[in-house]
């Protein structure tokens, strides 16, 4: 007894300390994690995106809308003429910029596709004070997919996005149900969940062990970081559950991961595929190339990208 006396006020500090570091911790990452570095528009970038739209006897445009909370979204549209009548919008990766979809861009534009390739808020040169991984950036992509549609009028408008910008066209699937079509390569299935992989990587530990840890010993961090960013800055990160969006929306998406993904790994993806459970496979897919790392399908394997990719887009066409 006398030893259970000393023994728990002492206990008790070492919580309470743990939970005060922990609480530290949780508000520097999401300090980190919604104020990510902002990547400037290279001087050259516009001037490859003019050739690549010359290459293809394509019109580049510079676009704008002003989002709901007053800030001002910036974008690149490329229409080639004539082109099929389709358009893609194209969301590039965490601390990267519309430059970083050319690629994509590249091969869609020789398709006949219309491309839009807007810089996500507090990305690029668009406005926005911070990042919210989807949670605010569900409702630009909504306003971006009006305002194609409204420029164009197309008969398709799809989405294809990488890694941040997959996960973000993921969760905009809750205010905009009505792409034809989905291509996400390296999503993550919540924020929770890549929060998790976030703190096993800054421990340096085993994948599987990190993710043990962040789930139990280091959960406060996340707990609180959460907690921090509703307080301070009015953002739920809960909210931001792609998987919770692919499941209750109809839209045809094509997920993409590959197996040597350690950046978000390719369990992401077979969370969202399994949270899909009911829908028809016909307008479900997962693709994992055995060579791919984070978005490094078409890296890996270029023609077998094309084909899928492009033959995903030309098989679900009727969605409008």
């Amino acid at each position: 007894m006398e030893f259970l006396r000393k023994a728990v006020p002492w206990a008790t500090s070492i919580v309470v300390l743990w939970l005060a570091v922990c609480a530290i911790a949780g508000v520097m990452s999401v300090n980190w994690a919604l104020h990510p570095p902002r990547l400037p528009i290279a001087p050259g970038a516009e001037s490859e995106a003019a050739a690549i739209a010359a290459s293809d006897h394509a019109t580049l445009e510079d676009a704008s809308i002003v989002a709901d909370d007053g800030a001002v979204l910036r974008a690149w549209y490329i229409h080639p003429s004539p082109g099929n009548g389709d358009a893609v919008i194209l969301l590039h990766g965490l601390a990267d910029n519309r430059a970083g979809t050319l690629g994509p861009a590249y091969l869609l534009l020789r398709h006949g596709y219309s491309v839009l390739l807007p810089d996500a808020r507090a990305h690029g040169a668009s406005g926005g004070a911070i990042a919210t991984y989807g949670v605010e950036e569900a409702g630009d992509i909504r306003d971006w997919f009006n305002w194609l549609n409204e420029k164009q009028a197309p008969h398709c408008i799809d989405g294809l996005g990488d890694s941040m910008g997959a996960a973000q066209i993921l969760e905009s699937l809750k205010a905009e149900n009505h792409f034809c079509a989905v291509v996400a390569e390296s999503p993550f299935a919540s924020f929770r969940e890549a929060s998790y992989d976030r703190i096993g990587q800054w421990l340096g530990a085993e994948p599987r062990t990190g993710l043990v840890l962040a789930r139990t010993i280091f959960r406060p961090v996340i707990t609180f970081g959460f907690i921090y960013a509703r307080l301070r800055y009015g953002v739920n990160l809960e909210r931001d559950d792609p998987a919770a969006a692919m499941a209750t929306s109809n839209v045809s998406v094509l997920l993409i991961h590959g197996r040597l993904d350690d950046n978000l790994p390719p369990r992401h993806s077979e969370m969202i595929l399994a949270r899909c459970h009911g829908r028809d496979s016909r307008n479900i897919a997962l693709w994992e190339p055995p060579d791919a790392g984070h978005i490094g399908a078409s890296s890996a394997e270029p023609q077998e990208y094309e084909r899928i990719v492009i033959g995903w887009l030309q098989s679900h066409q009727s969605r409008r």
